[in-house]
């Protein structure tokens, strides 16, 4: 049916009329703006090669709620509508956040739980934490609980997939350098929660890549000649080619795990190259290039082998009452220190025990627990097993070392529950530590009671375990850089 022309002309004349009221100057309701792409400002240039801004400090206190200006005191409030911002800030609610930029807000929230944990002397989690470890042992406990809680909450690594066995994704799971296979095998079996299920979301880059493999597998093929830097940083330039993280950082946010002696030469061909990279190391000896801020001091483990396959030493420690044994060593003679300290004691005193090789009806770890203080010298290299032996048998560890970072002395006050003596003090040993009274003894034990737990190996891994110990070093390192550079 057809409209009236006496009805359709005045209903387009109001129509007309309404649209010109609304769209008209006088009105506020103005039709929205629809910014297609190609009216947008061009993308800003990606930043300079340095990305990284090292060493990234936690950022400072956050002004209180009420800082003081000066506005008069009658001033307007400062608007903060979309009409006084900039442009570039009125677009950036239409910007999606990068997955770096994702992660570094979540690092920045961490930073700041770990300075108010400090600050307030106390330490907040969203679970019951029932289990975190206190004590005058830590160079700040609340710092320690805080960051701690933030690193198991957040949290995440990627270990690359390139390469093949036996050189990478395996390692040495038993006898001296059997720490660095232990974790590479905790890692990669991809059952732990640390784990990144993809690149993009993860804080630091693990290279599951073995020294201890590659020095075994060409060493007996050439002595002389053996393919160790080339191995290893042709693994390094595989996976910086292959993906951006290396890039991106300089490879500030990748590590290395190796106990073997040699391991702190793979960067030494190009240390430019290589100095922002953190390698965990059992030789970590700072007069070989060893940069405590950079790079992680991993203990070192004697574990069995075939066919015990132990995770460590039988637990044979005594009361402080019925430890009769003052000092006790018994190990390999290489390196100036230990020849030394067998010049003046090997089989010379009944209080301090110093054994090449225990005779024979004596167990070793059966001496260390009725022993007081137990030796700890450094051999031909600065690490040695006997630290963490010493944990395992409550016996207060003596160190006697040149130039060796202790295991996460960023967090661990070693000298709460260690005793330190010089080389050059060795023949004083039975004086010094016959100088220490019981009470200071009993509180020294009693405090490396409290400290074992982060040297006990566990499969899986358990909180606050020497797994977990050396991810928390990790993530300190992480928590102190800044990417810069996006990978969307």
């Amino acid at each position: 049916m057809a409209i009236s022309s006496s009805f359709r002309s005045p209903f387009l004349l109001i129509l007309t009329l309404f649209l010109l009221l609304y769209i008209s100057p006088l009105n506020q309701n103005h039709l929205p703006l629809r910014l297609s792409p190609s009216t947008l400002p061009p993308a800003p240039s990606p930043p300079p090669q340095s990305h990284l801004q090292t060493p990234l400090q936690l950022p400072p206190a956050p002004l209180p709620a009420k800082a003081e200006t000066s506005s008069p005191p009658d001033a307007p409030p400062l608007s903060t509508t979309s009409a006084t911002k900039p442009r570039s800030d009125f677009l950036s609610h239409f910007k999606k956040k990068s997955k770096t930029e994702r992660i570094e807000e979540g690092l920045a929230r961490a930073r700041a739980a770990i300075r108010r944990a400090i600050r307030t002397q106390n330490y907040t989690s969203d679970r019951d934490e029932t289990n975190i470890p206190t004590g005058c042992v830590y160079r700040n406990s609340f710092a320690f609980h805080q960051s701690h809680i933030e690193m198991v909450k957040r949290f995440k690594v990627w270990a690359y997939r390139e390469g093949e066995k036996p050189l990478v994704h395996c390692g040495p799971m038993s006898y001296i350098y059997s720490i660095e296979g232990q974790f590479i095998d905790e890692m990669e079996r991809g059952k732990s929660t640390f784990m990144a299920r993809h690149p993009d979301e993860a804080h630091a880059f693990f290279l599951p890549i073995s020294i201890t493999k590659i020095v075994d597998f060409f060493f007996r093929l050439d002595p002389w000649h053996f393919p160790l830097l080339p191995i290893f940083t042709d693994y390094v330039n595989v996976v910086s080619t292959k993906y951006p993280y290396w890039n991106r950082s300089s490879g500030a946010d990748h590590f290395m795990v190796s106990c073997h002696d040699w391991a702190p030469e793979v960067i030494k061909k190009d240390r430019k190259y290589f100095k922002n990279f953190m390698r965990v190391l059992c030789n970590a000896n700072t007069s070989e290039g060893f940069i405590p801020t950079r790079d992680i001091s991993l203990p070192e483990y004697n574990l069995k082998g075939y066919p015990e396959y132990k995770l460590g030493p039988p637990r044979l420690s005594l009361p402080p009452s019925k430890r009769t044994i003052l000092a006790f060593f018994a190990g390999a003679a290489h390196g100036h220190i230990r020849n030394m300290l067998f010049e003046h004691w090997k089989n010379k005193d009944g209080q301090v025990q110093v054994y090449e090789k225990l005779p024979k009806g004596k167990n070793y770890h059966k001496l260390m627990g009725q022993t007081k203080f137990c030796l700890c010298p450094s051999g031909s290299e600065v690490a040695s097993p006997r630290v963490v032996e010493a944990m395992y048998q409550e016996c207060v560890p003596v160190i006697i070392s040149e130039f060796y970072t202790l295991p996460f002395s960023e967090v661990l006050d070693w000298s709460k529950f260690a005793v330190f003596i010089p080389p050059k003090r060795i023949p004083e040993i039975k004086t010094i530590l016959e100088g220490i009274s019981q009470r200071r003894y009993l509180t020294l034990q009693k405090r490396v009671k409290q400290v074992a737990r982060h040297f006990e190996l566990n499969r899986p891994a358990k909180p606050f375990d020497v797994i977990h110990m050396v991810l928390h070093s990790v993530w300190l390192r992480r928590l102190n850089i800044k990417l810069t550079h996006s990978i969307h």
